[in-house]
């Protein structure tokens, strides 16, 4: 059987004296979509986050393909752990294929030539490819966050992690982005998700992973979570949402 792509080991995580992440063990196997849900303040934002080392963790080791991320240049780690946040955070002055370009002109030293052949390719996968000479504040928020997420593939990660990236768009807007989610998965990509649109989960994710102050409470197949979740703390969890 091969190796988990992602392991957390043990991991605790502090802010300042107070602990928000308690001995988290989790794995995440390649091509598999792991969707961690639970209530606001359980860590799940937090965990994603020490993920991709913009938070540092107190004890405990993370590591992707067997090496440590917590030891690991971090800009190498960003390369290989693309994060999409819930703000676009889009260089404003910047058309959307310079967007996506400029990394792997800055970070992987392509040609601008080589950058921008790739940027065309992305935008066109996530639907935008009539949008590359638009500018962030001429784009809708679920047509910025397609350019996010393009910008995020564009490093070609080994892991992806989507950090409620739905929360900030008007209704109407989150189907265009949960679509290019799926899109992903239905291609192998390795993904953990952050979310509060359980349909979505229930469509998407391979395994569900419940959060509860700063725990990890509840993992499992994601039709079995949604059917008859192992837990009280998933059955109160689930009473409250459908």
């Amino acid at each position: 059987m091969a190796a988990p792509i992602m392991e957390f080991e043990g991991v605790d995580k502090f802010f300042g004296d107070q602990q928000v992440l308690y001995d988290i063990d989790l794995s995440v196997d390649e091509q598999e979509v792991v969707v961690v849900i639970g209530p606001s303040g359980s860590g799940k934002s937090t965990l994603l986050r020490c993920a991709n080392r913009l938070e540092t963790i107190r004890d405990g080791e993370i590591r992707l393909d067997g090496r440590s991320v917590v030891d690991a240049n971090v800009n190498e780690i960003r390369q290989q752990i693309g994060m999409v946040f819930q703000s676009f955070n889009l260089f404003p002055h910047k058309t959307a294929l310079e967007n996506v370009a400029l990394g792997p002109r800055k970070i992987k030293g392509l040609s601008e030539a080589a950058a921008n052949e790739q940027a065309h390719e992305l935008l066109d996968r996530v639907g935008l490819a009539a949008e590359t000479g638009s500018y962030p504040g001429a784009l809708s928020g679920g047509q910025q966050q397609r350019v996010a997420i393009a910008r995020a593939l564009a490093m070609e990660p080994r892991v992806m992690l989507f950090d409620e990236v739905t929360s900030a768009l008007d209704p109407e807007l989150v189907g265009e982005v949960l679509d290019v989610i799926e899109g992903l998965a239905a291609e192998g990509m390795t993904m953990m998700l952050v979310t509060h649109e359980m349909g979505f989960a229930r469509e998407v994710a391979d395994r569900i992973v419940l959060m509860a102050d700063g725990r990890v409470v509840e993992r499992t197949e994601v039709d079995t979570f949604f059917d008859r979740p192992e837990t009280e703390r998933g059955q109160q969890f689930l009473s409250r949402l459908l």
